[in-house]
């Protein structure tokens, strides 16, 4: 462990404001929390928290869950209570004068948010960087403006910031250093009680529930085409809540076919240690699949507003939006985005993957560019942060 920063007294409290957003953002934090804990023990952390978060001792002014909203058209049907809830945190950030705040992802929430707090004398952290390289790169300046300091998961990240002059910092991604690098598939099989010689399917349909709304269409109907093709195969859909269960079983009870699909209850890194291919949304749960070492086919799909808004301006400057493609800097996983959405599209595309799994070549090929990425990401990264946080604060 590294020592504090020349003089901090580790007898003094830090307090620290935290806003994370949606499931992702709370694993986050909950990480950062302990690993702050860590150095200093006398820890305060309040604001705006998911369940694990609070577990790691963060009080929840609100929960996580309030702040996950993405895509343009969403956040302008939400937007009049997004601004409630944060001008209603400013005022208690500003009362409470914390050491620093800890904006985790949701960048549209929270850079507004940081700079408020900055301009007040406060030092503010953008934890998980937006994906201000992919588009919109204009917002850079503003980014440098209200943030002392950018935490990025990714390696390419820091590189585009120290291009415009803003402090930030690799430091990797905590799920790489949850993960193993080689997941126990034996293990999560007999746990969810699956036959070792089955052929499994995992389907994550998001985290949030305008992804499962897009996407748990399409995934069923997927799922239908490929037991019409392939019935011996098992069919299983970790849900994020008892909500996106609800909705997505939902869906279920409208199809006119029997897909056999079994929902279980979170569990989604023990799923995907269990499965043979994984059909997933675009997000950190691509990530998470990589990690696990699975084929994958990656589905995006927002509001059609969303969707004309972003194409149609040109904000887009990257060639992929998943996270393997990006990390790999080629297609390495198939992705398909809104209309190419479809039930026989998605299926096709995993009963592609399934057969390449007979091709001992190329799936080794695969499996050893997923491990390259995973050592890559692999750095320790909420104790990477933490001290990261505390270095910015300087002596206290």
């Amino acid at each position: 462990m590294k020592a504090l920063p020349a003089g901090t007294d580790a007898a003094a409290p830090l307090r620290v404001a935290i806003v994370a957003g949606e499931h992702s953002g709370d694993q986050l934090g909950a990480a950062l929390i302990e690993a702050l804990r860590a150095r200093v023990p006398r820890l305060q952390c309040f604001g705006v928290a998911g369940p694990k978060m609070v577990a790691a001792g963060c009080e929840a002014w609100a929960g996580a869950d309030s702040i996950a909203v993405m895509g343009l058209a969403e956040v302008v049907r939400h937007l009049p209570r997004l601004l409630r809830l944060r001008a209603g945190l400013t005022r208690r950030f500003l009362a409470a004068r914390p050491d620093v705040f800890i904006g985790i992802d949701s960048p549209e929430f929270n850079l507004t948010l940081a700079g408020r707090l900055k301009r007040a004398g406060i030092r503010t952290v953008q934890y998980v960087s937006p994906q201000v390289w992919a588009w919109r790169q204009g917002r850079v300046r503003t980014i440098g403006r209200d943030c002392d300091l950018v935490l990025c998961l990714l390696p390419f990240e820091s590189a585009f910031y120290a291009e415009h002059a803003v402090r930030a910092e690799f430091v990797g991604h905590p799920l790489a250093d949850q993960i193993p690098l080689e997941v126990d598939r034996g293990a999560a099989r007999a746990a969810l009680g699956i036959a070792a010689d089955a052929r499994v399917v995992a389907l994550l349909p998001g985290s949030r529930m305008f992804e499962v709304a897009h996407l748990a269409a399409p995934f069923i109907a997927a799922t239908a085409w490929l037991r019409a093709r392939r019935p011996e195969l098992q069919f299983i859909a970790p849900m994020a809540s008892a909500a996106l269960r609800e909705r997505f079983a939902k869906e279920l009870a409208q199809g006119a076919e029997n897909t056999g699909i079994r929902l279980v209850d979170g569990q989604a890194q023990r799923v995907l240690a269990a499965a043979d291919v994984v059909l997933v949304a675009s997000g950190t749960a691509t990530l998470e699949t990589l990690l696990s070492g699975k084929p994958m086919v990656v589905a995006y799909k927002v509001s059609w507003l969303t969707y004309f808004l972003v194409r149609t301006l040109g904000l887009v400057k990257v060639p992929y939006f998943s996270q393997p493609n990006l990390l790999a800097g080629r297609r390495l996983v198939p992705e398909f985005e809104q209309r190419a959405v479809t039930g026989a599209a998605l299926g096709a595309a995993l009963l592609r993957e399934l057969e390449a799994l007979a091709d001992p070549a190329a799936a080794a090929a695969l499996h050893a560019e997923f491990t390259r990425i995973h050592r890559e990401l692999r750095r320790g990264g909420a104790t990477r942060a933490a001290q990261a946080v505390l270095e910015c604060l300087g002596p206290r």
